[in-house]
């Protein structure tokens, strides 16, 4: 039996051609439009790129903070001691600790959104790659949370710093804001996270590299944007 489309979902989709591709403005101004959940729903952004991330050459991944954050309070967990404990707890982390909170990971602790790490402590962390990795809360240097600077690195996460990586289809997923965010905020953040893609763009891809755009709130249809105006940005790469 053919899933009918809500009351709410139909009248969403009239609202708007969806083969039509719209410039990142236009976009973020319908996806405001046609939310009617009743909540702050999130936007989320998800790139196609002419990628095969099963290359370690085009792996695509990193870190980026957005100028106008998330629109989300982010936990801040830290594995740090000593002097760096104490700067963790200086920039506003949630949760500071070593060994200690090493083992009560271990037990099921898991009541946070971001973990960050000092360098000195990854023997310890290693030990959790099973229960944070397949959260996406691994620390790594490559995106930051590895870190010798763990005060800045726990500032940058509560101003609103995301992380990406590639996915197996070639797709990058993040969270740009949420509905309540002004368009030109939305737009802003957008611009920001795509002008980062469009930097790691791997020596070794071919042919297009943006292949596809779509932005969306959480319960609202997936609005198409045009690649090409983000054209200018490749050429400058």
């Amino acid at each position: 039996m053919a899933n009918i489309p809500s009351k709410r979902t139909r009248t969403q989709r009239e609202q708007f051609d969806r083969l039509e591709k719209l410039s990142l403005r236009e976009a973020c101004d319908l996806v405001k439009k046609v939310s009617n959940a009743k909540f702050d729903e999130t936007v989320d952004i998800a790139v196609r790129l002419g990628v095969n991330p099963r290359h370690a050459d085009q792996m695509v991944r990193g870190a980026v903070v957005l100028p106008h954050g998330t629109g989300q309070t982010v936990r801040v967990a830290v594995f740090a001691k000593g002097d760096k404990a104490k700067e963790a707890e200086d920039a506003g982390a949630d949760i500071v600790g070593d060994v200690e909170l090493v083992e009560k990971v271990q037990g099921g602790f898991l009541e946070f959104d971001r973990v960050i790490a000092s360098p000195d402590m990854m023997g310890q962390v290693g030990k959790l790659g099973r229960i944070l990795g397949p959260r996406g809360l691994m620390p790594n240097p490559k995106v930051g949370t590895v870190t010798p600077n763990v005060g800045a690195a726990v500032q940058e996460a509560k101003a609103g710093k995301i992380q990406y990586r590639v996915e197996r289809a070639g797709i990058v997923h993040a969270r740009i804001g949420k509905v309540s965010f002004e368009a030109g905020k939305l737009e802003e953040n957008a611009q920001t996270l795509i002008g980062q893609l469009v930097r790691q763009k791997p020596a070794t891809a071919k042919g297009t590299y943006l292949r596809s755009v779509t932005m969306s709130s959480t319960m609202g249809p997936g609005v198409r944007i045009d690649p090409a105006q983000f054209s200018t940005k490749l050429t400058e790469a």
